[in-house]
């Protein structure tokens, strides 16, 4: 049982838990058992973090179905292990080196020293950003709902949003709210800190913490913190900037704005690709070139140690870096004045060839299996379950069972990792000891 293992076999057993709890008859407002596939597909999805449905969640399932589909988001969102963990540091119970190394490889940390103080550091940022967001969203749900349901409506959303889950109460998710300033200035925020990981948002408490105490000494953040911000910022940007332009003039989509409605419009749909599924507009009616647009920012996705997935920004920074030095004939990766290690130029090529074959696999059983649909609406679906985004075109619900099943295994595949889930496969390798003579051939 290694550790890569370990957190697979973890994610499907907290699947399985919840593909049970959702089967029970009061956890549908039918009354009656739950459909097996809509279950385990819900499960999944929740687990995954990716928000893709089968079924309106806000109608088809009841308070408990709800309750237990949000419950799977956290466990989810945190991830296995650090959920694992925070339960049992609650019974008081002493790790070791073993759970040490399960909880660093699951956070992606480069060490384990520190990572149960890291754990609790986990909890109390998500609890403060989710409660801070829950009380933001209810005066706007209670103009609309009451106070007692915009408390539930707001917890939910806040927790589906800071998780990057992409689950909504609403039959048309965001749309009712496309134009609201509070929805689109919390929901987007929440997707943002829970999207750009855990230690960079330590290390913004930081430096903030530094400016209050009236610390002066000089803040040096780490490679990652400038990696994982300037991109996302970078990302963020160049997302709106094309949502808005491709989508201008579609009266299925932006057409029907005015100018500053468009500008807020565009830059919510800027943001969820970062693998968090809300939409407030209908992807069923974006133009080809909006939807591939998107298909990019999915796959891109998150950073690491976060909610969300993707190839992440680092791992697409890195690659961005190496094309760069190539084209400047250089031998050596740089980046911000540091040198990449060659492993980790590996570890990104790695990443990024096995979510493409993946993507790619998914794509190619799904239109085998359903060849009505249009080839740009199945890949928008694989890649949206690959990055655990859960945005969709409309054809979720729609597709067979196989296919259902295809995307099951994608949206886990993707969230706990291409490369974990090939090592829990083939399980550890163990170290050569044999040196192999280099050889050149053509390249490109």
């Amino acid at each position: 049982m290694t550790v890569s293992r370990t957190i697979c076999l973890g994610f499907l057993a907290v699947i399985t838990v919840g593909t049970l709890l959702l089967m029970l008859p009061f956890s549908t407002t039918a009354g009656g058992w739950n459909d097996l596939v809509t279950a385990l597909f819900t499960s999944t999805s929740a687990v995954c973090v990716t928000g893709l449905v089968v079924v309106d969640t806000g109608t088809y399932y009841s308070f408990w179905g709800q309750l237990f589909i949000l419950l799977l988001i956290q466990v989810g969102g945190l991830g296995y292990m650090t959920a694992t963990t925070f339960l049992l540091l609650i019974l008081g119970r002493r790790f070791g080196l073993r759970e040490k190394l399960a909880i660093q490889q699951s956070l992606d940390t480069p060490g384990i020293s520190g990572v149960i103080q890291l754990v609790r550091s986990i909890i109390a940022v998500t609890l403060l950003f989710e409660l801070t967001g829950t009380f933001a969203m209810i005066p706007v749900f209670a103009s609309d709902y009451g106070l007692d349901n915009s408390i539930w409506l707001a917890l939910f959303h806040s927790i589906s949003a800071y998780n990057n889950a992409g689950f909504g109460l609403f039959p048309d998710n965001m749309i009712r709210y496309a134009t609201s300033v509070p929805i689109n200035l919390i929901i987007p925020v929440l997707i943002i800190f829970g999207g750009i990981g855990y230690q960079v948002n330590m290390e913004i408490y930081l430096w903030i913490r530094d400016r209050c105490l009236m610390r002066r000494e000089r803040a040096v953040f780490p490679l990652n913190f400038k990696i994982v911000t300037s991109t996302t910022v970078f990302l963020l940007i160049v997302g709106t900037i094309a949502i808005f332009l491709t989508e201008f003039d579609n009266p299925g989509t932006l057409g029907s704005f005015s100018f500053g409605e468009k500008v807020i419009v565009a830059w919510f749909q800027g943001v969820v690709p970062r693998t968090a599924g809300f939409n407030s507009i209908d992807y069923g009616k974006m133009t080809t070139a909006g939807l591939f647009i998107t298909i990019a920012l999915m796959f891109i996705g998150a950073s690491p140690g976060s909610t969300g997935g993707g190839i992440k920004t680092t791992t697409f920074r890195i690659l961005f870096s190496c094309t760069k030095s190539v084209l400047q004939g250089k031998e050596e990766v740089l980046c911000y004045q540091r040198q990449i290690p060659v492993m980790l130029i590996m570890k990104a090529v790695g990443v990024v060839f096995g979510s493409i074959m993946t993507a790619v696999g998914s794509t190619m059983l799904i239109t085998l299996s359903d060849p009505e649909f249009d080839f740009i609406q199945v890949l928008f679906e694989a890649v949206s379950a690959f990055a655990t985004v859960g945005l969709s075109t409309g054809i979720t619900a729609s597709v067979s069972v196989a296919a259902k099943l295809v995307l099951i295994l994608t949206m886990y595949v993707g969230r706990v990792g291409v490369l974990l889930f090939v090592a829990a496969i083939l399980g550890d390798s163990s170290p050569s000891v044999v040196n192999y003579p280099e050889e050149n051939l053509l390249i490109g």
